[in-house]
């Protein structure tokens, strides 16, 4: 019954968002989703591999409507639908969103709990069965306008990624296939700093994209677990990883916005 409720949760979500994102509200462009689609499906997914993706983090919003973009297929089946952490203080408030979020395959994580909390436990556990995990790395929302840009240089980097990422990076025993993502335009959907009610509608007429990379090379996730592995010290390797995935995320980021991190694709 239980795994009955969850794929229900997840099915009727996932369609919902796809029917928003559709209905002409908003319009919204997706690159490089073959990235995302060939690695589910792919032989090495098949023999047990997880699936990590990573994407800045710009609203409420951004899960579960940026998964709107997928295939309708991939809500059908746990194999294709991502596992993802939220905060306990934001949607875990009450018996009923706590239920609810549980269904809808979110682990509870509590902010300032460090690496070694039950939720960096059970995604680690999750990839170690080939499950597929959403990170919003940056462990909040940061919408576009408070990037800050190095003033010498120009070029902007998002706040730092949680050491979490690394930890289970490091303690997966077979590294997942990382796929760094982008989302642009969800700030302007839903901005922070809005009163209520206004602050749980979203804002019509926005333009929003989802840019998937390509895969991170495994070469260099093992090259960076060599390296630090010689070492022999675990905060320098979570770092060492944390840092990898973030400079994946960002060089994306710059790709399909500039050195600002701000703004829609490129055309």
């Amino acid at each position: 019954m239980q795994r009955f409720l969850s794929a229900a949760t997840v099915t009727s979500v996932g369609l919902t968002c796809k029917a928003y994102l559709n209905c002409g509200l908003c319009s919204i462009s997706v690159r490089g989703l073959p990235h995302l689609l060939d690695a589910l499906n792919s032989p090495e997914r098949q023999s047990g591999q997880g699936i990590v993706t990573v994407s800045n983090h710009l609203s409420t919003l951004d899960d579960p409507l940026v998964w709107g973009a997928l295939p309708a297929r991939t809500y059908l089946r746990p194999h294709t639908t991502r596992w993802t952490l939220g905060a306990s203080d934001i949607i875990f408030t009450n018996p009923v969103f706590s239920a609810f979020f549980r269904k809808g395959q979110v682990v509870e994580t509590f902010r300032g709990a460090g690496v070694y909390q039950p939720a960096v436990d059970a995604a680690i556990e999750k990839l170690r069965s080939g499950a597929w995990l959403h990170l919003f790395a940056e462990g909040k929302v940061c919408q576009s306008h408070t990037y800050r840009a190095d003033p010498r240089t120009g070029v902007t980097r998002l706040q730092r990624f949680k050491w979490g990422i690394g930890r289970i990076l490091m303690e997966t025993p077979r590294p997942p296939t990382i796929i760094p993502m982008w989302l642009t335009g969800f700030d302007d959907l839903m901005p922070e700093g809005r009163r209520s009610p206004w602050k749980y509608l979203p804002h019509p007429g926005v333009r929003l994209s989802v840019t998937f990379g390509a895969p991170i090379p495994p070469a260099a996730v093992h090259a960076t677990l060599g390296e630090q592995e010689k070492k022999r010290v675990d905060v320098e390797t979570r770092m060492a990883l944390t840092d990898l995935v973030q400079r994946a995320v960002e060089d994306l980021g710059r790709k399909v916005s500039g050195d600002l991190l701000i703004g829609p694709p490129r055309e």
